[in-house]
């Protein structure tokens, strides 16, 4: 027979209960319908040559540019007029050309579709529950982005312009209710960007809690001596030291102090 301190402690055990709880949330915007958008982007502005704009100033107008991701959009259109040559400016009036972007559509939509016996309802209250034996939900982005461009003196335009149409896709199927099993655009884009790895350079620097700039040599006004640096940290006082690996390139540019 066991004693009355088993007793005691199995039932202390038996009515030990362990509850824990976990918070999560969710952006408004689920990632991958970001993705979805600004895949389609992406693949709509890589259709279009911005080659030719190498050398000029260009003003990017966007009144406009209405669309889900404007912001996304407009960064985009400047990244790649920088890499291609083209010299961007704050005005119209210091232009010498213009581009005009518009939206056509930018956005997503979603589709279902499943192989399989729907649900019947017999007489007498008796129904048949669905059966989905292959299913299918799939998510789709889509942009279409216009663009013009024009002299800003003469107004003449440079070119047709044109619209460029693109589209991304999300795919999910389940089998006999196992998965999703995914594949589509953004997927592809996501696992091509987990191999790779960072760029690397030949000599990558050690980054501090301080910050060292150095002026360029001659500054008007300047609060220190050429050839020296100023360090901040937080809210300590300003102090300079001299900057012996500050040296100035052909151009008489400083180099970065490491």
């Amino acid at each position: 027979m066991p004693n009355l301190h088993t007793c005691l402690a199995s039932a202390a055990l038996i009515m030990l209960v362990g509850c824990s709880s976990t918070t999560t949330s969710n952006t408004s915007r689920s990632g991958t319908e970001q993705l979805l958008v600004s895949n389609a982007i992406d693949q709509t502005l890589n259709k279009v040559d911005f080659s030719v704009f190498a050398g000029h100033k260009v003003y990017l107008e966007e009144k406009y540019l209405e669309a889900v991701d404007k912001p996304y959009i407009v960064g985009s259109l400047r990244h790649r007029l920088l890499q291609n040559g083209a010299q961007l400016v704050s005005a119209a009036d210091k232009s010498q050309i213009v581009i005009e972007p518009r939206s056509g559509g930018v956005g997503t939509h979603s589709a279902s579709t499943f192989v399989g016996v729907p649900e019947i309802v017999l007489p007498g209250m008796l129904t048949l529950p669905e059966t989905r034996l292959i299913e299918k939900k799939n998510q789709k982005g889509i942009a279409k982005i216009g663009l013009v461009a024009y002299e800003t003196e003469t107004g003449r335009s440079l070119g047709s312009g044109g619209l460029a149409l693109s589209e991304s896709d999300d795919s999910n199927w389940y089998f006999v209710g196992i998965g999703p099993y995914q594949n589509g655009s953004i997927r592809e884009e996501v696992k091509q960007a987990k191999k790779q790895r960072p760029a690397k350079t030949s000599s990558r620097p050690n980054y501090s809690s301080t910050v060292a700039f150095s002026e360029p040599v001659g500054t008007p006004n300047s609060l220190h001596k050429p050839g020296q640096v100023r360090l901040t940290a937080g809210e300590e006082e300003t102090k300079e030291v001299p900057a012996k690996n500050a040296s100035a390139d052909k151009n008489g540019s400083p180099e970065w102090v490491r």
